[in-house]
């Protein structure tokens, strides 16, 4: 390991690329103690002790700590991701949008820039709310000579601006850098809160006195259980076999080959889980617009986000689990289209065995995807809804930081790891070095 690590540091291009993205994730945890101007930190900390299962909560796991600390990068990279699945969605139901994605690289510029300006306007509505939800819990700082629009105003611009930064320097360790830009900053966020868990878990332990113990023992295993469940089923894939039939093109013969079409059991990632949370917060968001704190509205979000009582408690990880299933069929069908995959066999003089080129094979593609996903999807909903069931089940480990038994982090972690390992041994691989993966 420590011999491929120093075979890659001699590649100059590769030595150039960590060190670039390296430098920018140091940038921006830089940027995650810059405060913003007129607000205080602790009053923005008890409000997020108060709220519990909210969007707000997730921002400040993604950000490291930033929102918590009230700091430029408070609204973390959340409405950029939310921007681009917006499009995503936007490009299947819209034929022009559609239209644009196809057309090379000229049409990608041209999403990406429609990207950034909706990122902007969604960090200004959900910085506002923010700022709102802020000001209605005292977090708001009176300055003597300053109007209290001019000091919301600041604030607003504050996040909005930060996250406009984030979305330029996730673009620019995509492009210069090693690995995707916006999962290397989710990525840093996540990792940074690990200290701080440690001494949160620990405290929390040793309270209990030295009967405490097993408790600690027993968080540690499920901790690594998990990675390796989460690893295991990341990697894994069901291949469906395709044999090409051989041709002869002038002198030459081709195909006669074996191959194969890989298709993931977690084919949808955490798209499934970042949507499912989005619709189980909508309401608390909604009520955090409007500014309210009592009323129907607010009766309602609390209930669906856990905070109502026994029935609450039960209906928040159901919801979530049955929302998270639904989520992972609804982006599988979208990013993986079994007729197109059929087509392309069909055009290449291929055929899967004991099955006809056309509609057999998109049946059977259709089966055995519907069939993948069901698995992935469960792989979902157990990683996500677990924390939340061990937490109520047993209140102490509730008293933990949450990175420690929150199963979208979990994810987030292991999967971007696996990912920025694979492109170094890509890039290993391509100058004859022996990879991380032997």
């Amino acid at each position: 390991m420590l011999e491929t690590i120093r075979n890659a540091w001699k590649i100059p291009d590769l030595r150039k690329k960590i060190l670039y993205t390296l430098f920018l994730l140091v940038v921006f945890r830089f940027g995650s103690v810059i405060p913003v101007p007129w607000l205080d930190p602790t009053v923005v900390r008890d409000a997020l002790t108060q709220n519990g299962n909210t969007l707000f909560n997730l921002m400040d796991i993604f950000g490291g700590g930033a929102l918590s600390q009230a700091t430029i990068f408070a609204m973390s990279i959340t409405p950029y991701i939310n921007s681009s699945i917006i499009m995503q969605l936007l490009c299947v139901a819209i034929p022009a949008l559609e239209r644009m994605s196809k057309e090379g690289e000229e049409g990608r510029k041209k999403i990406t820039k429609i990207t950034r300006y909706l990122t902007v306007a969604l960090a200004a509505l959900q910085s506002w709310g923010m700022t709102l939800t802020l000001k209605n819990a005292g977090a708001l700082m009176s300055v003597k000579g300053i109007p209290n629009w001019l000091v919301m105003l600041t604030v607003i611009v504050s996040f909005t601006a930060g996250t406009s930064f984030l979305m330029w320097l996730g673009e620019q360790i995509t492009g210069k850098g090693i690995g995707n830009g916006i999962s290397m900053l989710i990525f840093a966020g996540i990792v940074s809160r690990i200290p701080s868990m440690m001494v949160s878990a620990w405290r929390s332990f040793m309270s209990g006195g030295q009967n405490q113990w097993w408790w600690l023992i027993a968080l540690a295993i499920y901790v690594l259980a998990s990675i390796a469940f989460v690893v295991l089923v990341n990697e894994a894939e069901r291949r469906i076999p395709v044999q090409y039939a051989k041709r002869v093109v002038g002198r030459k013969m081709y195909g006669g080959q074996s191959t194969f079409i890989p298709i993931k059991v977690a084919m949808a990632g955490v798209i499934p889980i970042i949507f499912a949370m989005s619709i189980m917060t909508f309401p608390a968001t909604i009520a955090t617009l409007f500014g309210r704190s009592e009323g129907v509205l607010v009766t309602v979000a609390r209930f669906i986000t856990g905070g109502g009582g026994l029935v609450s408690r039960i209906f928040y990880p159901l919801a979530y689990f049955l929302l998270i299933v639904g989520f992972t069929y609804f982006y599988t069908s979208i990013t993986f289209n079994p007729v197109e995959v059929a087509n392309n066999i069909k055009k290449n003089n291929g055929m899967i065995p004991g099955l006809r080129p056309g509609r057999p094979t998109v049946e059977y593609i259709t089966k055995v995807l519907g069939r993948i996903t069901l698995v992935g999807a469960i792989f979902l909903g157990i990683v996500a809804v677990l924390p939340i069931v061990i937490s109520e089940c047993i209140p102490r480990i509730g008293s933990l930081s949450s990175l420690a038994l929150t199963g979208t982090s979990l994810l987030i972690v292991v999967g971007v790891a696996l990912e920025t390992v694979k492109q170094i041994e890509s890039q290993m691989l391509m100058r004859h070095y022996k990879g991380f993966l032997e």
